[in-house]
């Protein structure tokens, strides 16, 4: 595949074979006239512009490039051992190395037939379509889940751009924030908070803070989703607090985090915007700058699956007449 500046393009192949054809030069005029070093070169081109039909000069079929594939190879190995070995691969699922043991040829020989028949690989299997579903008021469900980031004391390289400082000393661990979230299925209206862990007591203060946070909009939860994690399913306070306030709480299929999938997009939405989209001092000034970010997600903050709306005009509509 010629690159777009080269010498001979099929355009420029064209123009080659037209001083011939036309102009009445020899291979060797037409290629000193082109900068080609060979004639031959010239010849070849010539040659297949002269034995093409008319279609394929209209649309310059001839003056492509050609594969440089042999057309007979009669080393190939014999179609009745490429059907063997494509079994093998079908019936046990054994890669190259293993296949060959079997079938006694070489792995490279065993993985070329492979890969001419489409086997190398393993189909994958068809992916479930997309399951997109919204509860029809604010409160009616609620996501909930937490996401690490690391506490520093400085900018790293990776947001300043800056190495010259990574030869000084080992970077201090200093523990990690643990962002508890939660996300309004309906409106998307979101709340988060910071805490050191994690555990079971964190969870239960974040949820109290939530429910307080979305009482304060208007809104009465309902329901809440969460992952499997053991502080979700085995916490007693928790349950004792969402049994206090008729909430009922669900947790995903386990490894199905898209069904929780809310909360899971709005944490790539903060990462990228709040935790590492701002050169913070210290991760003490990062934490101080989550309410602010919070105010501006959940009041001014285009979501574009609400028809471009900030979440806070889902709540404020409850009626829908301003829809």
């Amino acid at each position: 595949m010629p690159h777009r500046n080269a010498r001979l393009t099929p355009t420029g192949r064209l123009q080659l074979v037209k001083l011939v054809v036309e102009d009445g030069k020899t291979f060797e005029q037409a290629a000193a006239c082109s900068n080609v070093r060979s004639k031959s070169t010239v010849s070849t081109w010539v040659g297949r512009w002269r034995a093409a039909s008319e279609d394929e000069r209209r649309t310059l079929a001839c003056l492509q490039d050609r594969s440089s594939r042999p057309h007979f190879s009669p080393r190939m190995l014999a179609a009745s051992e490429q059907q063997r070995i494509c079994s093998e691969r079908r019936r046990t699922g054994w890669g190259p190395r293993q296949i060959a043991s079997v079938v006694d040829h070489p792995h490279s020989t065993v993985h070329a037939a492979l890969k001419r028949h489409g086997c190398s690989r393993p189909a994958r299997p068809e992916r479930e379509p997309a399951n997109r579903y919204e509860w029809p008021c604010p409160g009616d469900l609620l996501h909930l889940d937490v996401k690490t980031y690391a506490r520093f004391e400085r900018p790293g390289h990776a947001v300043t751009g800056d190495r010259s400082r990574l030869g000084e000393h080992q970077r201090k661990h200093l523990g990690n924030d643990y962002a508890h979230a939660a996300v309004d299925d309906h409106s998307r209206l979101a709340f988060a908070e910071l805490f050191g862990d994690e555990r079971a007591a964190s969870v239960v203060s974040f949820v109290e803070q939530a429910l307080a946070f979305y009482r304060a909009q208007g809104i009465t939860v309902r329901r809440i989703l969460t992952d499997n994690a053991w502080s979700y399913t085995h916490n007693r306070a928790l349950g004792q607090l969402l049994a206090a306030e008729r909430i009922e709480h669900w947790t995903i299929r386990p490894y199905r985090a898209r069904t929780n999938g809310k909360v899971e997009r709005f944490h790539q939405t903060m990462a990228r915007e709040w935790g590492y989209g701002l050169t913070y001092r210290s991760s003490t000034h990062r934490e101080q700058a989550l309410t602010h970010w919070l105010d501006y997600y959940n009041e001014q903050r285009r979501h574009s699956e609400i028809g471009d709306r900030p979440p806070i005009s889902r709540v404020r509509n409850l009626s829908g007449q301003d829809s």
